[in-house]
């Protein structure tokens, strides 16, 4: 049986064991030690390399299949004649209000009105640093005929900011939108976006395949035991975009981000179910945008390439971008 989300008490819950995110109790540990502890400082703001973004406007040709790193999760894809943008966040913090809470050290590589007209928009779950209302906001009045596809009952929030025409998935559920199939895929991490919502939406990733190529978007993830199964249901890809950074402590954030080895291994279980099909490209995003957690902002591209020559992965095929960079998937 595929694995599946459980919904129980009005909640949705992992199905794997120890993926419960942590209470109260542990985020004010959490804090005890982040105030005693010695972290690396932050570089200066704006100082990751940065790229001239490559972007066909209106739209690039049915063949062509580019990606753009904007910044974090946030990406432009151009193919099947289609742009697509996953998880959008252009505003200066991740936080409900814009004078407090995590600001960028990295700001957006182009704005929304830089964007070309948007076809689909991703929504992977709805924590602040994925789900952006200013951004939402914004791109609904400059891509007004755009589509929306997020997880089951994540309408109760992008509903009130105007998204009208939202498909909603459980994993492994799937849709033909604007002559693309979507597939939202499982994925261990939850929601939260307030007081009293904690997991009442579901969190996934996405398969996307339009004109026979095939991306995947994990969203946000920890490990889980499914990607195998999910490279051999909705794959081979020829794109994959997979989330390195936000990980330490790990006692804290084990349950809910990947470090960059496990987010390796993430890569190494998608392909192993065709093993005789060429290795995709990998993006590695959620790194470099937001202080978030504990580890150096430039240490997760790091450590996965050392991780990504260790284990002996073609080195052409890991893509550590720089902002605003982009790059044909061949």
């Amino acid at each position: 049986m595929p694995t599946t989300a459980m919904f129980v008490d009005g909640r949705f819950h992992a199905p794997w064991p120890d993926s419960e995110p942590h209470g109260f109790g542990d985020v004010l540990k959490w804090s005890r030690e982040r105030h005693r502890a010695q972290h690396t400082p932050d570089p200066p703001r704006n100082s990751f390399p940065t790229a001239s973004s490559n972007i066909v406007r209106p739209r690039a040709g049915v063949d062509e299949f580019t990606a753009t790193w904007i910044g974090h999760s946030t990406v432009l894809l151009q193919f099947g004649g289609k742009n697509i943008i996953t998880d959008p966040v252009f505003s200066q913090r991740a936080s409900p209000v814009q004078w407090a809470g995590p600001r960028r050290l990295t700001d957006p590589s182009m704005s929304i009105d830089d964007l070309p007209p948007i076809d689909i928009v991703l929504l992977s779950h709805n924590h602040y640093d994925h789900l952006d209302k200013r951004s939402v906001k914004r791109i609904l009045r400059a891509s007004p005929n755009a589509k929306w596809v997020g997880p089951l009952e994540l309408s109760r929030y992008v509903r009130r900011w105007g998204v009208r025409d939202l498909v909603e998935l459980d994993w492994w559920g799937s849709a033909v939108v604007d002559g693309v199939r979507i597939a939202a895929t499982p994925a261990r991490h939850f929601a939260a976006r307030g007081l009293g919502d904690r997991n009442k939406s579901l969190w996934c990733g996405f398969s996307v395949e339009a004109n026979g190529r095939r991306a995947f978007f994990a969203g946000d993830t920890a490990y889980h035991p499914a990607f195998q199964e999910i490279g051999e249901r909705c794959g081979p890809f020829d794109f994959v975009m997979i989330p390195i950074g936000a990980y330490d402590p790990r006692w804290f954030m084990k349950i809910v981000h990947a470090d960059p080895e496990e987010a390796v291994q993430i890569y190494r279980d998608i392909v192993a179910g065709h093993p005789n099909d060429q290795n995709p490209l990998m993006l590695a995003i959620h790194w470099g945008t937001f202080r978030l957690t504990d580890e150096a902002m430039d240490e997760p591209p790091k450590r996965a390439i050392a991780r990504w020559s260790e284990v002996g992965l073609p080195s052409d095929r890991l893509w550590i971008a720089r902002f605003g960079e982009t790059r044909s998937v061949i």
